[in-house]
């Protein structure tokens, strides 16, 4: 019996696309992400330091597995220039077979 990694849809927010970029394409690189896919010029306003604070920033949708989740946020953190990125990890509960298949084969062996 073939048992697939769970799959994993990881929110993270950066102040420009030039670091999405930057960071999504290392993800990629070292087959941490099978996907990444960036939503321009979002709008977020948030309390940071007792301050509400409002910023445009580009969301990534990262397409991985659970069991990549650390070593991905770990990557993320080394690389990202906030003191505390959000990185949201949901679990996929539905997902084509065929794509599942994919995100899997692009995903490094741990």
């Amino acid at each position: 019996m073939n048992i697939q990694p769970a799959p994993l849809l990881v929110f993270c927010s950066f102040p420009d696309q030039t670091v999405a970029r930057q960071i999504g394409t290392l993800l990629l690189e070292k087959q941490l992400a099978a996907c990444v896919s960036f939503i321009d010029q979002t709008q977020s306003i948030y309390r940071w330091q007792g301050q509400i604070e409002s910023e445009s920033e580009v969301l990534a949708t990262i397409k991985t597995s659970i069991a990549h989740f650390d070593l991905l946020e770990k990557t993320i953190r080394q690389h990202h220039p906030y003191e505390v990125p959000e990185i949201i990890g949901i679990p996929i509960v539905e997902i084509s077979p065929a794509y599942r298949q994919w995100l899997n084969a692009e995903l490094c062996d741990l």
